[in-house]
C-alpha cells in the first residue's frame, strides 16, 4: 500500500479530534443552531450544506470563535472548551477559506501568506527577510499545486488562483481543519476542477475539510460525509454510499423538487434580438453575431475572460461596441446608455446584485419604483401608495418572503434580493431579459424557484440570454446554448448536442467531433 492509500486508511480509522455536542445558539426571535452535534476525523472530507439562513454561518463562526455558543460543548484532543476565542480557535489549526476572499492585491503572494508573521532581519530594525520568506512559501504553494512564484502581485492572480493563496495560507498556520465556504461559487468548470484537487491533495495529508456549496453536485464527488442543517437543525448525515443530490435536496428543503430541466410550453417565435458583428472592449477586433428569439431561453458559456459579461454590457447599454449593429424586432437600435436600454424594454440582472442590481439600504417598494419613477408619479411627486401596490403585486406574484415591501432590501436571502432585481425589471414589461450569473450565492430551492420564473417568462413570450458558469444549469434550463471563446461564438448547440463535453470542447476553441 502506498503512502497515499496509507494515510486515508488511517483516516478512515482515526477518533476524531474536534467533537461539538449539543451546541446551541439564538438570536432574538430566531433559534440559529438548536442542539447540534458533530464529530471531525483527521483526513476527512465533510460536506455542510443546507439553504440560506439553515445556520451554516452561525456554526462557522463558532468554530472560528466570533460567536460564543448559548449551550454546549466543544472537545479539542480530548480537552473541554466552553467555547473557542478567536486566537484559541488559530491556535486549535482551524482555517478558513472565506467566499469573500480576504487578500490584499497590492501585495504579494507571500507577503499576503505571512502578513503580520513575516521573519524578521536587522535587529531592531526589524527589515522583513524576503529571503527566508520565499522559502517558507515555496513549499506551501507546491503543496495546493500553484503554478506561480511567491513574488507573483495578488492582482495578477485568477480567482482560482486566489483561493489557492487562501488556502497556503491555512496551511502555514499548520491547519488541521479548513473550511472552505462556497469556494467555487464564482469559479468556472476549468478552475473548479484545480480546487476540488486541492481538496483531495488536503485529504491525503491528513487535513480535515469542511467543504460548504449549493453546488451540490460538487459536494457528492468530494465529500466523505454529508451533513444537513435545516432552521438550525441537524436533519440529517449521509454517509459516501448514500450522497446523492436528490438525499440532500430533500433533506434541506423537506420535499423533492420538480426537475431542473422544464421543456418549453411552445416552440420559440421570431428573432427578438439580432447581433450582427458586435465589438466589445474585451475583445476589440472579434466580431459576436447571436440571434436569441422570443420564448426561448438561450444559454451563453464559456470560460472566465471569454467576453461574455462585456457582451451583455454592451447589449444593455452600459458599454459602447467598436462597431456592428443591434436590432430589436427587426429595428435597429442605436444604445447610447442603459436608459436607451430600458426604453427599448432590454433589461440586465446583473452578476452582482449587491453592487449593480439593487440598493440595499432602500425598502423593496423603492428598488422597484426606481428604474421607473415617471410611473408611480403624481404632478412630479412620487406616490408612496402606488409604489407600495405595485411592489405587493411583485412580491405575491415573485413569492418575495418578507413580511412587508417595506422591509430593507439587504436584509432579505440572496435568492430573494434576486427576485427584487427581476420584480423591478418585471413590473416594466420586458421584451428582453439578460441574466448574468443568476443564481450564484443562492441555494438550492431558491434555484428551482428562480429557474421556474424564467421558464414562465420564456412561454410568456420575453426572450432570456442567460450567462452561467454553472455547467448542469446552462444544460438544464437552456433551450440552446451558445458557446464563447475569446470574444468570438465558437458554436451554438441544439437540445440534442447539449452535453458537457460539448460545451467544454466550443469554450477552448475547439469544433465538435
Amino acid at each position: 500500500m502506498n503512502q497515499r492509500s496509507d494515510t486515508l486508511a488511517s483516516a478512515e480509522t482515526t477518533a476524531p479530534f474536534l467533537s461539538l455536542s449539543g451546541i446551541g445558539k439564538t438570536y432574538p426571535g430566531v433559534v440559529a443552531l438548536d442542539n447540534f452535534s458533530m464529530d471531525v476525523s483527521p483526513g476527512e472530507v465533510i460536506g455542510l450544506v443546507g439553504e440560506n439562513g439553515a445556520g451554516k454561518s452561525t456554526l462557522m463562526k463558532i468554530l472560528g470563535g466570533v460567536v460564543k455558543p448559548d449551550h454546549g460543548s466543544i472537545r479539542l484532543d480530548g480537552a473541554e472548551h466552553g467555547a473557542f476565542t478567536v486566537e484559541s480557535s488559530i491556535a486549535s489549526g482551524i482555517a478558513f477559506v472565506h467566499q469573500e476572499l480576504n487578500l490584499f492585491e497590492n501585495l504579494d503572494v507571500a507577503a499576503n501568506i505571512f502578513l503580520g508573521r513575516e521573519p524578521l532581519r536587522g535587529g531592531a530594525l526589524k527589515l522583513v527577510d524576503r529571503t527566508r520568506l520565499r522559502e517558507m512559501v515555496t513549499p506551501l504553494l507546491k503543496r495546493v499545486g500553484a503554478n506561480f512564484s511567491p513574488d507573483t502581485p495578488v492582482a495578477a492572480l485568477s480567482l482560482a488562483q486566489q483561493q489557492m493563496v487562501e488556502i497556503a495560507k491555512a496551511l502555514s498556520i499548520n491547519a488541521r481543519l479548513v473550511i472552505l465556504d462556497e469556494p467555487t461559487s464564482s469559479l468556472p468548470l476549468a478552475e473548479t476542477e484545480k480546487l476540488l484537487a486541492v481538496i483531495s491533495s488536503l485529504k491525503a495529508e491528513g487535513i480535515s475539510v469542511i467543504f460548504i456549496s449549493h453546488r451540490l453536485h460538487e459536494v457528492e464527488r468530494v465529500a466523505d460525509r454529508v451533513i444537513v442543517l435545516r432552521d438550525g437543525t441537524l436533519v440529517g448525515t449521509l454517509p459516501k454510499d448514500a450522497i446523492d443530490h436528490d438525499r440532500m435536496v430533500k433533506l434541506m428543503i423537506g420535499r423533492a423538487l420538480a426537475a431542473r430541466s422544464v421543456e418549453a410550453a411552445r416552440p420559440p417565435g421570431d428573432i427578438a434580438l439580432k447581433i450582427a458583428a458586435i465589438r466589445t472592449a474585451a475583445y476589440p477586433t472579434q466580431p459576436v453575431n447571436l440571434d436569441i428569439r422570443y420564448g426561448e431561453i438561450l444559454g451563453l458559456a464559456g470560460l472566465v475572460g471569454s467576453g461574455r459579461t462585456e457582451l451583455a454590457r454592451v447589449l444593455f447599454g452600459v458599454d459602447h461596441s467598436y462597431g456592428g449593429n443591434i436590432a430589436l424586432g427587426g429595428r435597429d437600435l442605436r444604445l447610447r446608455s442603459a436608459r436607451d436600454a430600458v426604453a427599448n424594454g432590454i433589461f440586465l440582472v446583473p452578476e452582482d446584485r449587491k453592487l449593480n442590481g439593487i440598493l440595499l439600504d432602500m425598502p423593496i417598494s423603492q428598488n422597484i419604483s426606481l428604474p421607473n419613477l415617471p410611473a408611480f408619479a403624481r404632478r412630479s411627486m412620487v406616490s408612496p401608495e402606488r409604489e407600495n401596490a405595485v411592489a405587493e403585486t411583485q412580491r405575491r406574484q415573485l413569492a418575495i418572503k418578507t413580511p412587508s415591501v417595506s422591509t430593507r432590501t439587504g436584509t432579505l436571502s440572496g435568492g430573494n434580493q434576486q427576485k427584487v432585481v427581476l420584480a423591478k425589471w418585471l413590473a416594466m414589461h420586458p421584451k428582453v431579459l439578460i441574466f448574468d450569473e443568476p443564481t450564484r450565492g443562492i441555494d438550492i430551492g431558491a434555484k428551482s424557484e428562480i429557474y421556474s420564473l424564467m421558464r414562465k417568462l420564456a412561454d410568456a413570450g420575453v426572450a432570456i440570454l442567460m450567462i452561467s458558469s454553472d455547467m448542469e444549469e446552462v444544460i438544464g434550463v437552456s433551450d440552446r446554448i451558445a458557446v464563447m471563446h475569446e470574444g468570438r461564438i465558437s458554436g451554438i448547440l441544439e437540445k440534442d448536442q447539449f452535453s458537457q463535453e460539448n460545451v467544454l470542447l466550443l469554450a477552448v476553441g475547439k469544433t465538435l467531433h
